[in-house]
């Protein structure tokens, strides 16, 4: 079968096409997977430009969604031709965070699904949202549920509550789609004046763009009458973490899920004592919430938002455009 591999030395420019051997008929518990879609993430392009560390030969690809072709003893939850997305922690199937690394996610600790075909333990996926295709689908394994568990699961996520949100990439954009499905005022930042007008026009309160006002922080506090918003998803990490504190309400939530800015920088420790907020640090979700997450998108009508879309075997040409940063919401992988 055809896949995406990461040759040594990794880089972009040693992200080639490979051959590889079928995976063959499932096992008991598990499913075999026809794949036909992907989207790609921030913790992808560490991957395979070497900012992560990767065997050579590694698949890529943390998202995956297609359609299952057999499936083996044992298995009830799901039938052929069922539309299926995968986990990105495939051995946490519920309660609280148990895992703090990446040695069992997909593209990174294990093998990915940059190919046509896997065949996984039927735990590794979920149902797809009713009406997806296979890339939309794939957007709700990262982006899609760091964004749920931020909010709704961690947070407490209620009808009237206001909301930060730093950029305009995936998380960003399911977390305002997430918000204004639940009744919540968002307010949201870029560095594009045309982000920030698609932002407005999927709904978004409020918006400032970061490199006209140093002081966005305070901005957004003003918004909020000197309340502060009750919720920050903030990607940015050390370069962004001050603002953040800034435009935080007393007792506010600081989801921090992204060091877009870097891994480590001063924390204004004095401003976040006396703002009493909760900064929590958190990675992606558990597969009870990606059920409990699709349930929701099959009842609310929402449909992620993807950019571009890119053949398989263009998916370094993929990544440059991540790189580029011009995307808005999503970037799709379709074969």
């Amino acid at each position: 079968m055809r896949a995406m591999t990461i040759e040594a030395p990794v880089s972009l420019d040693n992200l080639v096409m490979s051959d590889r051997p079928d995976p063959g008929a499932p096992g008991d518990g598990e499913i075999r997977v026809k794949l036909h879609g992907s989207t790609l993430n921030f913790h992808d392009l560490g991957v395979v430009t070497g900012r992560m560390s990767a065997d050579s030969g590694r698949i890529p690809l943390a998202d995956g969604a297609g359609v299952v072709e057999a499936v083996g003893e044992g298995v009830s939850e799901f039938a052929v031709g069922d539309q299926v997305v995968s986990c990105f922690f495939p051995d946490w199937q519920d309660g609280g965070a148990t895992i703090g690394d990446f040695s069992r996610t997909p593209g990174d600790g294990i093998d990915g699904f940059a190919c046509d075909a896997v065949v996984r333990p039927a735990t590794a996926f979920t149902h797809a949202p009713r009406g997806y295709d296979a890339v939309e689908a794939a957007s709700i394994t990262t982006a899609g549920l760091t964004a749920w568990r931020a909010l709704i699961c961690d947070g407490g996520l209620k009808a009237g509550d206001t909301v930060l949100l730093l950029g305009t990439g995936g998380v960003s954009i399911w977390a305002l789609q997430i918000a204004r499905m639940m009744g919540a005022r968002v307010a949201i930042t870029s560095s594009s004046d045309e982000k920030l007008d698609r932002a407005r026009k999927m709904g978004a309160d409020f918006t400032v763009n970061y490199r006209n006002d140093e002081g966005w922080g305070t901005t957004v506090r003003d918004w909020t009458d000197g309340r502060g918003v009750d919720h920050v998803v903030e990607v940015g990490g050390p370069g962004t973490l001050a603002q953040s504190i800034e435009a935080v309400r007393i007792g506010g939530h600081i989801h921090l899920i992204g060091v877009l800015t870097g891994a480590s920088g001063e924390v204004p420790t004095a401003i976040l004592m006396a703002r009493q907020a909760r900064l929590q640090g958190l990675i992606v979700g558990n597969r009870r919430q990606q059920q409990d997450f699709v349930r929701a998108l099959d009842q609310s009508g929402i449909r992620p938002v993807i950019d571009r879309r890119f053949p398989l075997e263009s998916l370094g040409d993929a990544f440059r455009f991540e790189m580029a940063g011009s995307h808005f919401g999503k970037i799709g992988v379709e074969w």
